[in-house]
């Protein structure tokens, strides 16, 4: 497998996670996105979209960090990053949703981008933009972490996709100085995420091509 990413990248991030928890060994590919790697001709051969990640997997290529974790979950099923019944696989897909379609588009590098050179905005300005919409995510997510079915991790005992996109979030949140405080569950599970090893070397200040 070959993964074209970008290191601090939310999504390529959730992609090593995945990977490190199946196991899955990986060559990776990085691209750096300020200086435009991704929309260079070269790469949109290979993902049209010109975002980060894209995962090639023998003859098959694949986009969108949702996607390729499924992918990987349907492919190389063990350990399980869903569980078996229909309502927990919902739930667990609803928390990483929240993250991944709520929280993350309002939060990522191209609108960070856009604020700046098009509508002008001073870095305060976007700095605050990022923790309002950082916030309203994790105040959603709070009470969610409150269900009996919250264990040691977002559903249960292990790992699940619901953690594997919580973690670079909260990563994200910690590099902007957005405060946490009032997201007790949330700051909870991620620490304890952070303690196995899967999460610990998918982390960015860990990736061998530095940050």
């Amino acid at each position: 497998m070959k993964i074209y990413e970008a290191i601090r990248s939310s999504a390529s991030f959730r992609v090593r996670i995945a990977l490190n928890l199946k196991d899955l060994p990986y060559e990776s590919e990085v691209l750096d996105l300020r200086a435009g790697d991704h929309l260079r001709d070269a790469y949109a051969r290979i993902n049209p979209q010109r975002a980060v990640p894209a995962l090639v997997d023998g003859e098959r290529m694949l986009v969108q960090s949702m996607a390729i974790v499924e992918y990987l979950e349907e492919t190389r099923p063990e350990p399980p990053l869903l569980p078996r019944s229909p309502a927990e696989r919902a739930r667990v897909r609803a928390i990483a949703q929240l993250v991944a379609c709520e929280m993350h588009p309002l939060n990522n590098l191209r609108v960070l981008g856009y604020l700046e050179r098009e509508l002008r905005l001073s870095e305060p300005a976007r700095e605050a933009w990022y923790a309002h919409w950082v916030r309203e995510g994790f105040r959603s997510l709070e009470p969610m972490l409150a269900d009996r079915q919250t264990g040691r991790f977002c559903h249960g005992d292990a790992p699940t996709v619901a953690d594997v996109f919580l973690v670079p979030q909260v990563v994200n949140a910690q590099r902007f100085k957005v405060d946490l405080a009032d997201f007790p569950r949330a700051v909870g599970v991620f620490e304890r995420c952070m303690k196995l090893p899967a999460f610990e070397r998918a982390h960015p200040a860990k990736h061998p091509a530095g940050t």
